[in-house]
């Protein structure tokens, strides 16, 4: 099957946090000294991508995408080294976009600005609230003043695209609390606002002990009026928990969201990669680390190297697989673009959709696959009507 290669992005997983918070999932760690091993995890991450390299199939990055953990328990110099020598094996595209993940309780002017001149130039602060109630219940490390200030240090710094994550659905938060959160942001003038709500994850303090949430009727209001005053602030929801101004989407999340490639590197990355045989033929398959940080480490001299596991999505699969992925986005994806990254042709998608259809989750538009309102409501219903299908 003839298939054009899809743009690949970088994702570099850094696996250390200063502490735990109750409600992540993510491969996060706390450190076991004050002191991380910069340059032991510099050279790890490069064996790493080295190990991969033959999978870029000599494409340019377009986007790199540094999330965690905290990576902004990095250094500025840290990254300066990286990049340099990840271009002396991968080439960048001249607009390449390069976002770190900040957490404003680790952060000071001078970490900014060395981000800045190390070639980073979009900034994602994870600030979750503005309340001191919510931010407690949460774990955060910082405070208000300090998520305030990290945005004024960064335009100081010369960042031009910054995204502020706000989490609602919070324990003891009212839609009046929620909406306090949203002006607070707005306040700001953050360039895109990642506004999602708070789900309780297996694996988590907040599963195995659950907060108090807000109750089905204050959750719906939250979500509802924060999505108008996102709207009336020029904002746009170009997926389901994601709002920007014109131009500032987020390249990286939207390469995921269309199904594009994606190189994972660091501990307990993912990846998914279209993979080419000899013959010219291709799947797809998805990839993932040693996730364990000291563990990891081990692996630079282990002849097996970092990866930990490795599987094909089945052709079958991929309909479902494109669709939990395309079905994010407010404007949906067009139906070449399903056939060009799943090898199917239109037809067994068309066929995939005709209960959803029937239910009013999917827009009537016979080029474009995309949700309706009330399908992203009800996303995972529209995707089990696929999934059935």
């Amino acid at each position: 099957m003839a298939k054009p290669l899809p743009p690949l992005s970088l994702y570099i997983h850094t696996p250390w946090c200063v502490r735990k918070c109750p409600y992540c999932d993510f491969n996060s760690h706390e450190p076991e000294s004050q002191t991380l091993p910069e340059a032991a995890y510099l050279d790890a991450l490069l064996k790493d991508l080295d190990g991969d390299l033959a999978l870029a199939a000599g494409r340019d990055i377009h986007t790199i995408f540094i999330g965690g953990g905290t990576p902004s328990l990095l250094s500025p110099a840290f990254y300066k080294r990286l990049f340099e020598r990840i271009q002396q094996r991968l080439a960048f595209s001249k607009d390449i976009e390069i976002t770190l993940e900040a957490n404003p309780g680790t952060t000071e002017q001078d970490r900014f600005t060395g981000y800045r001149e190390a070639g980073i130039n979009r900034l994602s602060l994870g600030t979750q609230s503005f309340q001191p109630a919510q931010l407690s219940a949460l774990g955060r490390i910082h405070g208000a003043d300090e998520a305030i200030s990290a945005v004024g240090q960064a335009r100081t710094a010369g960042f031009e695209n910054i995204n502020i994550d706000l989490m609602h659905g919070l324990p003891g938060q009212t839609p009046e609390l929620a909406l306090a959160d949203i002006d607070q942001a707005l306040a700001l003038r953050p360039d895109h606002l990642s506004w999602y709500q708070l789900t309780l994850e297996p694996n988590t303090a907040f599963h195995s002990h659950p907060p108090v949430l807000p109750e089905e009727e204050a959750l719906w209001d939250i979500q509802e009026m924060g999505h108008q005053r996102l709207e009336q602030a020029g904002f746009s929801r170009y997926e389901i928990s994601a709002y920007a101004t014109p131009g500032k989407q987020s390249r990286h999340n939207l390469n995921y969201w269309q199904f594009g490639d994606y190189l994972g590197i660091g501990a307990g990355a993912h990846g998914k990669l279209t993979v080419i045989d000899a013959d010219g033929q291709w799947h797809i398959e998805r990839r993932w680390k040693t996730r364990q940080p000291q563990a990891y480490l081990r692996r630079m001299d282990d002849p097996r190297g970092f990866l930990a596991g490795k599987q094909p999505i089945a052709l079958d699969e991929l309909p479902l697989e494109f669709a939990m992925n395309a079905l994010r986005l407010t404007e949906g994806v067009t139906l070449a673009t399903w056939a060009a990254y799943t090898g199917h042709p239109e037809e067994v998608l068309l066929a995939r959709l005709q209960s959803a259809s029937k239910k009013g989750l999917l827009m009537e538009m016979p080029e474009k696959l995309r949700a309706s309102p009330q399908g992203l409501l009800f996303l995972n219903e529209l995707l089990a009507l696929i999934s059935d299908e």
